[in-house]
């Protein structure tokens, strides 16, 4: 990638990183990919699939698999530390998960088909919304334009603070960890804080469903059976001292390696309860949300994106462990071969979701190497 053309995809990742917009309102950062993919001369442009997701395709000569690379929209709902000219001017929001970076990666592989198209089959970038809250593939792909372009192979990637810039990790088989949040609403009757006896408080439920939650994950080796539960948030009435409350929720992320098992403790969380409101005399409302399933990765498409990632000079090390944080990316792999790695965004770089965390511009040419190899190694 020459210098110039490396400040062109910076330059459009900083623009990208000023105006972060969160899960389900990516209007504005759409608007500016689809700008963007147009003068890249796609044989197709989709827009508006699952929300505001856009898709650029590049049709082969010949008949062949069609091959899906995709990166994120989203932004998130964190206010930005950083004296940055391209900071954010969205106020309590910012791209602190690298979005940006992955956005221009796939942008410059729209330029690299612009100028050659594959010899087979066809290429589709997906700038995917919604990925932080689980919901966005699951919506594109449930789209009625999506048939037409369902990929045989999906690839994508996520920086990784801690692992070098331009240095690759992958793993063959889960991923990425499922993962829901799960939302308990009691609902007991208030009373005055005199007379607590005439009324049913859900004080006593909460000091009850905090501690057994926790204990049925409490994390170890990310194994088959590993469980997590991280209590996340508890309200209980309103701040007042002359009433005992008679309404409390409880907040809890769940989190396994596999499906399987979260299943299973899923089941667990609502017995528990289920019997601790039982006893307490209070009604129960479940709800979940964030609902990530497990990622896991084909082993030939791992095969193919070492391929790539050696011909691109990027080392590569192998993971025997997926990464505890969720994606919604495994939703591709139930109708295609899919994989993802992760590309070292820095040693000492902030973790992912800081305030102070900013994608390297140095990354770029890495991540959009190896994706433009797998498409060529695939298409030719």
């Amino acid at each position: 990638m020459t210098p110039e053309r490396l400040a062109r995809l910076t330059r459009l990742r900083h623009a990208l990183h000023q105006i972060p917009e969160v899960s389900g309102a990516e209007e504005k950062t759409a608007a500016m990919v689809a700008g963007y993919l147009r003068q890249q001369n796609p044989d197709q442009l989709l827009t508006g699939l699952g929300g505001h997701g856009v898709a650029a395709v590049y049709e082969g000569r010949e008949d062949g698999p069609t091959v899906l690379i995709r990166c994120e929209l989203d932004g998130l709902p964190i206010e930005e530390l950083s004296d940055q000219p391209y900071r954010s001017t969205h106020p309590g929001r910012g791209h602190l998960c690298g979005h940006d970076g992955h956005m221009a990666m796939v942008a410059a592989l729209a330029e690299d088909l612009s100028a050659r198209r594959p010899a087979t089959g066809r290429a589709v970038l997906l700038f995917q919304p919604a990925e932080e809250t689980g919901k966005g593939a699951a919506a594109v792909i449930a789209d009625p334009a999506f048939p037409q372009i369902a990929p045989d192979y999906a690839f994508s990637l996520h920086n990784l603070p801690g692992l070098a810039v331009g240095q690759v990790a992958i793993c063959s088989g889960p991923a990425n960890c499922a993962s829901r949040g799960m939302r308990i609403k009691l609902t007991g009757k208030t009373s005055h804080a005199a007379a607590p006896q005439d009324g049913v408080s859900p004080a006593w439920a909460i000091a009850r469903l905090l501690p057994g939650l926790a204990a049925l994950g409490s994390g170890g080796g990310l194994g088959p059976e590993f469980a997590l539960v991280t209590p996340t948030h508890a309200r209980l009435g309103e701040a007042t001292f002359g009433t005992a409350p008679g309404e409390a929720e409880v907040w809890a992320t769940l989190r396994t390696v596999t499906d399987t098992r979260m299943n299973q403790l899923i089941t667990a969380a609502t017995k528990l309860a289920e019997q601790v409101c039982a006893a307490e005399g209070l009604e129960l409302a479940v709800e979940f949300d964030d609902v990530f399933d497990a990622c896991s990765n084909h082993p030939e498409a791992v095969e193919v994106l070492r391929t790539a990632a050696a011909a691109a000079g990027c080392p590569v090390q192998m993971q025997e462990q997926p990464q505890r944080w969720s994606e919604d990316f495994g939703q591709f792999a139930k109708g295609a071969k899919t994989a993802m790695f992760w590309l070292g965004s820095g040693e000492a770089q902030p973790q992912l979701h800081n305030p102070d965390y900013d994608f390297p511009d140095a990354a770029i040419p890495a991540g959009a190497g190896i994706f433009s190899h797998a498409i060529r190694d695939l298409l030719g």
